[in-house]
């Protein structure tokens, strides 16, 4: 058993001073107190629950910042020509190179204090789009890269079958395919039975967009959908999008989907950015959680959530880094903030009904339905019988000092950035020190020979 004595727990509805903590041997926390007799230690800060990155494309990571020279002659440059560059990228990666990216990526996650990722992973196959004799063998580099570090992980192996509504696939999307919903089935079952190996891995479904699959094959994933586990889909992202599926199935796609499936509290639709009074109404109304990637949702001009319409129906939201041109959480959480003010000409965008201190209500917001997202419900932001794992901000900064503890939150979301974390544990372990990753050096002697093959960012 370890005790910790911490200057300042944040808990969801207040900041708790000089409370005890007791973990057990397997990181779980086994008490929370006022008082305590014995040795103990003392995490000195503000302690902050472990971030949830509840949308992450890991390969993506491997470029960010390529895409931002632009022509200057006057052509189009939108997702759309984005993704051509990313399939470049995508068709390259070998295994043992994916592994190298995602273990840097983990790290930095973790440095920035994301202590769980949420994996939506559709890199499947070989360089030739056929599948491994392993078929999940990209999927397990993924969980091993976590392992390495300690970053607990839910993989979404990802059911990516056309090229668009009714469209062939195209050569770039040769590695992410499965013709039909029985071989993507097999595809989980041997993810789920490589996730074996792994304590800190599980495995949930998720399905690329309503134009990446045919109707019957998403009918048949969905019937097998597990009642108690989360469901990942990427809907309403683009415009393009919306028109398509409107002249193909005659809806928009939220609309569509809630006319067709009974989606429920258990599915994540990323982005959602592009919606109509009914669509925001019919997500709230069902539970279902809207996954927000602001610095990629902005870097790839998609467009700007609805969220102070569907905060007002009591809608849930969390975050994710997606392409990861950002992987900062407080940045995140201020960038979709901002941008609803700009809209709105209003400041007060994160509260509710409830709630109206901004830092407790976006760490509500994200934290739960984050977790949510990772197939776990949580009623605190610590509590006895789960991990303790924890971000803890160094109270050093003048702001912070001299600020009461509810302000100490606020502040830090607000005015501080990655460089106030100084230290990061996931179960129990202390994993970040110094704001530097335990392993950074044998991690980025690794990833430096892997840029190095791979050669895109160097030529």
């Amino acid at each position: 058993m370890k005790v910790y004595k911490i200057d300042y727990l944040v808990q969801k509805d207040r900041v708790r001073k000089d409370v005890f903590v007791e973990i057990g041997k397997d990181g779980k926390i086994i008490g929370i107190q006022k008082e305590f007799n014995g040795d103990y230690d003392v995490i000195k800060g503000l302690v902050l629950p472990g971030f949830q990155n509840a949308h992450s494309h890991c390969f993506q990571y491997a470029m960010a910042g390529m895409a931002e020279i632009h022509s200057t002659v006057n052509e189009p440059d939108d997702f759309w020509s984005w993704r051509d560059s990313m399939y470049k990228i995508a068709l390259q990666i070998s295994p043992e190179q994916l592994e190298s990216v995602a273990t840097m990526l983990y790290s930095e996650m973790l440095r920035f204090g994301y202590t769980e990722v949420a994996e939506f992973h559709y890199l499947h196959h070989d360089k030739n789009g056929q599948a491994y004799s392993n078929l999940s063998e990209m999927g397990e580099r993924l969980m091993a890269a976590a392992q390495k570090v300690g970053m607990k992980i839910t993989l979404i192996p990802i059911f990516y079958q056309k090229g668009g509504f009714g469209k062939e696939v195209t050569e770039g999307q040769k590695r992410f395919l499965s013709p039909d919903s029985d071989k993507y089935l097999e595809l989980v079952e041997s993810s789920r039975k490589s996730a074996e190996k792994y304590s800190k891995a599980k495995v949930v479904k998720g399905i690329h967009s309503l134009r990446a699959v045919d109707e019957k094959s998403l009918q048949n994933v969905l019937k097998t959908k597990e009642s108690e586990l989360p469901l990942h889909i990427h809907i309403s992202e683009q415009l393009k999008e919306v028109e398509e599926c409107q002249a193909f199935y005659g809806a928009r796609p939220v609309e569509w989907l809630m006319d067709n499936f009974d989606v429920n509290e258990n599915y994540h639709l990323v982005h959602a950015t592009h919606l109509t009074d009914s669509e925001v109404s019919s997500i709230a109304k069902s539970k279902a959680s809207v996954v927000l990637c602001p610095s990629t949702e902005g870097n790839l001009g998609d467009g700007i959530f609805p969220l102070r319409e569907f905060q007002s129906k009591r809608g849930r939201w969390s975050i994710g880094t997606d392409s990861h041109i950002g992987l900062q959480f407080m940045e995140e959480l201020r960038i979709l903030d901002y941008g609803q003010r700009l809209i709105s000409h209003k400041r007060n965008t994160f509260y509710s009904q409830e709630q109206g201190n901004s830092g407790f209500y976006s760490l509500e917001q994200s934290i739960f339905n984050g977790r949510k997202a990772m197939g776990r419900d949580t009623e605190n932001f610590f509590e006895i019988g789960e991990d303790f794992d924890a971000v803890v901000v160094d109270l050093a900064h003048p702001l912070l000092f001299m600020s009461n503890p509810e302000l100490k939150l606020t502040t830090n979301l607000f005015s501080m950035d990655q460089t106030s974390i100084k230290e990061v544990y996931v179960a129990g372990e202390r994993l970040v020190t110094g704001g530097m990753h335990n392993q950074i050096d044998s991690i980025w002697m690794d990833f430096a020979k892997t840029m190095d093959e791979l050669k895109f960012r160097l030529s």
